[in-house]
């Protein structure tokens, strides 16, 4: 734990906590954590783990080596024009307000002819609330090595990391992980129905969808070998397995998965270029 490392969030909601759980006692003390929200409950809420809060943006930021931004992407731009008479030199900025895009936040911190290079843009997405995230980042070239380890650890205290090359990297992030768990929701209310269609009670349904997801999963990582191989072996010819996939190879399961990722890739680039204007 670094007693000297010292981070501002501005925005003290799901995510932002999330990091402040996972970073409390763990990458600094509690006490090193500031919070910017002009929610009075949130502010209490981070208060009582032992972190200092405000309303509005104050000079407790300066003395903050790492600032989060975790505010709404379109709340964004205000929010970096409110606090950017506190940054220090060597302010490394974390963002991971979706939406906005790396060198626009930079030219908002920044001066016309001189954006703010020392930033880490980051797709986490709600598993992170758990602690079971994963995240991709992506850096401007002003930030150093120990920007990137430091970025790196703190959203690793949530889970998982990937490091992208850009901007156009997290929208294909932002598709698959930052908006993926919603698909495997859907999968798993997609099981527990089906499950009740053929005879399960609704409580038999979940448990046993939870734990399906959860185990193939958790074999898939810990496998060597890639799913198809994995699919192959719990596929036994004419079996009840097979008669499933039939069903789902008919359906094209795997273009339409492909079409919804790229869907939403298209809609993440579309995105930022409303909010960043």
């Amino acid at each position: 734990m670094d007693q000297q490392t010292s981070i501002a969030f501005i925005g003290g909601g799901n995510m932002a906590s999330a990091l402040a759980s996972g970073l409390a006692g763990k990458t600094c003390p509690a006490s090193n954590l500031h919070v910017v929200d002009p929610n009075p409950a949130v502010q209490d809420a981070w208060r009582s783990r032992g972190a200092t809060a405000a309303a509005a943006p104050d000079a407790a930021l300066q003395a903050c080596g790492v600032w989060i931004y975790a505010v709404k992407p379109q709340q964004l731009r205000e929010a970096a024009t409110a606090t950017r008479a506190w940054l220090q030199p060597g302010t490394l900025i974390i963002s991971v307000a979706a939406g906005i895009r790396a060198d626009t936040l930079a030219g908002w911190l920044g001066e016309p002819d001189a954006p703010w290079q020392n930033l880490v843009r980051c797709m986490p997405n709600t598993p992170a609330l758990v602690g079971a995230g994963i995240t991709g980042l992506a850096a401007l070239p002003g930030v150093d090595s120990a920007g990137r380890e430091l970025a790196e650890r703190m959203l690793a205290s949530v889970g998982q990391v990937v490091w992208v090359d850009d901007d156009a990297a997290l929208d294909a992030v932002t598709a698959l992980s930052g908006s993926g768990p919603a698909y495997v929701f859907l999968f798993l209310e997609a099981l527990i129905a089906g499950g009740i269609a053929v005879g399960l009670s609704p409580a038999q349904a979940r448990r046993l969808a939870l734990g399906t997801l959860a185990g193939a999963t958790q074999l898939a990582a810990q496998s060597d070998d890639p799913p198809a191989v994995l699919r192959e072996r719990v596929t036994s010819k004419g079996g009840t397995t097979a008669a499933a996939l039939q069903v789902f190879q008919q359906a094209d399961l795997a273009a339409t998965v492909r079409q919804a990722i790229e869907a939403a890739a298209q809609r993440s680039r579309e995105l930022a270029s409303e909010f960043g204007k």
